[in-house]
């Protein structure tokens, strides 16, 4: 007996509703529910990773590595079976971010060790902004998106002109130090140079000469000036952009998130966001 295709989309549209979001209780259940189970597969790694865990434990800890991938491989076909866009959501940030949560288990049943990239699944925690209804949260992030999408211009030509510098400067000091200094090319003289001007200073590499040394102390200062920059870039953006209340909606259709909490259809495709409550006009 078929399955009354109302039916299916019924199911569809409750499992996208728990799954995806946290204006239920059961949605926000599924997502703590969620949280806890991948900071235990996360502790299970960490864990296998101490020789004196992994040689006492490691087959129990072996165990619950597939137990939580085999949890997190239907969680992720569920997800995919709810969307009407699977492959949207599969190219999506958070979409790519499950896939790479299962698939290091996987991997290493050919390469031994792989496993320990399963710590990716820690970035699953972001979904964490939707449980107890955190739209602060979401909202917030919103806006850094928009002040960096903003902004990205502003940066792409300050990392050019960066560039730029690290590049004459690495030139400079190999002519000034030379081979006989540890300068013993132009590229490794450039990583210097980003060294420096970055202020990490390893101090794999330095400067022996005066002409050397002083060159070295000007890109030093330099350095603070220049650290100053991008984040002057991205606070302006930030103090322009809109600060709006969303709710935890996730489009069906397109994935899309931040929407306002009395909207009805989507602002990127306009589907409707709950089917349920009507018909497309």
């Amino acid at each position: 007996m078929a399955v009354p295709k109302e039916a299916v989309q019924v199911f569809r549209h409750r499992l996208h509703e728990i799954i995806f979001e946290a204006d239920t209780r059961a949605g926000k259940w599924f997502d703590v529910i969620l949280i806890l189970s991948i900071l235990a597969s996360v502790l299970v790694v960490m864990l296998d990773s101490v020789s004196a865990f992994s040689a006492r434990y490691g087959a129990y800890l072996y165990r619950w590595e597939w137990f939580f991938t085999l949890m997190f491989t239907v969680e992720y076909l569920m997800r995919l079976a709810c969307v009407r866009r699977p492959l949207g959501y599969a190219f999506s940030f958070l979409g790519v971010v499950d896939l790479l949560a299962i698939l290091p288990t996987y991997v290493s049943l050919f390469v031994p060790g792989s496993q320990y990239l399963i710590v990716v699944r820690v970035l699953r925690v972001l979904r964490v902004f939707r449980v107890f209804k955190l739209v602060n949260y979401i909202g917030e992030a919103s806006v850094l998106v928009r002040a960096l999408k903003a902004s990205r211009r502003k940066i792409t030509v300050f990392l050019l002109a960066v560039h730029v510098l690290v590049i004459i400067f690495g030139s400079l000091m190999y002519l000034i130090e030379g081979p006989k200094y540890g300068f013993t090319s132009i590229p490794r003289s450039i990583y210097w140079a980003i060294v420096t001007l970055t202020t990490v200073g390893y101090g794999d590499i330095s400067p022996k000469t005066n002409p050397g040394q002083a060159l070295a102390s000007l890109i030093m200062v330099l350095g603070y000036a220049i650290i100053a920059v991008p984040t002057g870039i991205v606070t302006s953006e930030l103090s322009l952009a809109s600060r709006k209340t969303v709710s935890t909606q996730v489009c069906p259709c397109c994935m899309a998130e931040g929407h306002e909490p009395d909207a009805v259809f989507c602002k990127f495709c306009s589907e409707r966001l709950n089917p349920e409550t009507g018909q497309d006009t």
